[in-house]
């Protein structure tokens, strides 16, 4: 976006006082002439084009400035429109994450480098890589917020994972249950704009289920010695046919 032009302080009209008098009518009538007119416009008609002419190549500089990466990322299109609180709403009600760990979470894994990640070019390039984010972020501030995610990530794997091993679950509870995150999970992949077919939907479901069939086969072992009773102290083993 250009500046406005600062106006040229020779061409102010005189105030009073000063040492350029008022005009006379002979020469106010010279003024008036269609020669004035005709240079007065051409002087306008050439200042306007150089506003204009400036305004295109400070646009085409700003586009210049994008790294070549960035403007080809194409991740998240089919969010283009999309309100961060949106978002942020949808994943609060099926994730422990927000829109924001999301969004740079995927980021720091595709601006992943040989030397690490390129938390800088995140940052200052965010709102041309995610539609719903609208401001810059420091590389600290990208870092927080993958931080953030990994961390959530961890503390919902644990929980996940014990409740599954735990024996609190029957087989067709915990198939359920699989189920039901799997889709979400496949929704999330969907909209960063991985296209999966039916088949490797199929095939990634199978081998979710196959994990977790070794999880329950393992946690069954684990939880077939004996334990005591907490209420009537007498021991007895667990029930692992589920």
């Amino acid at each position: 976006m250009t500046d406005e032009p600062t106006p040229d302080s020779t061409n102010e009209p005189p105030t009073a006082g000063s040492a350029t008098d008022e005009p006379s009518s002979a020469d106010s009538s010279a003024d008036d002439s269609p020669a004035t007119d005709s240079a007065s416009s051409t002087a306008e008609t050439a200042n306007a084009d150089t506003e204009t002419d400036t305004g295109d190549t400070a646009a085409e500089s700003e586009a210049d400035a994008i790294p070549e990466d960035v403007r080809k990322y194409e991740r998240f299109t089919k969010m283009d429109g999309a309100q961060y609180d949106r978002v942020n709403e949808f994943l609060r009600d099926r994730t422990y994450i927000t829109a924001r760990e999301w969004a740079i979470a995927r980021l720091c894994a595709d601006f992943r480098t040989e030397t690490g990640v390129e938390m800088t070019k995140i940052g200052e390039n965010l709102p041309e890589l995610v539609p719903f984010m609208t401001d810059t972020y420091s590389p600290q501030a990208v870092n927080q917020a993958r931080d953030s995610f990994e961390g959530k990530v961890t503390k919902a794997g644990a929980t996940f994972l014990y409740g599954a091993m735990s024996g609190f679950f029957t087989a067709e509870e915990l198939d359920e249950l699989m189920y039901e995150v799997t889709e979400i999970a496949k929704f999330l992949l969907e909209v960063e704009g991985v296209d999966l077919s039916v088949a490797e939907e199929l095939d990634a479901e199978e081998r979710i289920s196959s994990v977790m069939r070794d999880v329950r086969e393992q946690s069954a072992e684990l939880r077939s010695e004996e334990v005591e009773c907490p209420h009537c102290g007498k021991t007895h083993s667990p029930n692992v046919s589920e």
